[in-house]
């Protein structure tokens, strides 16, 4: 069976994650603003806004108004 296509926010709310489980963006960095996130990952502003909506459910980021979008947890170890 073929592995059914994701929603392009998942598939980029998955590659921040990575980046963020490598520690290429460690617990406490900012996360680029939302219009950088578009010129840096090639995709529109909502599909950022949801893929840090994602983020955020996943307690991975939190996000304070005004102030940017912060790394707030490492992501937890697949269950073996």
């Amino acid at each position: 069976m073929t592995e059914l296509p994701r929603y392009a926010y998942v598939v980029l709310a998955d590659r921040i994650a990575a980046d963020i489980t490598s520690g290429k963006l460690p617990v406490g960095a900012a996360l680029p603003g939302e219009r950088a996130m578009t010129d840096i990952y090639s995709v529109s502003i909502g599909t950022v806004r949801r893929a840090v909506r994602e983020l955020r459910e996943r307690g991975l980021v939190a996000t304070l108004p005004a102030k940017g979008t912060f790394v707030v947890a490492a992501p937890a170890p697949p269950a073996e």
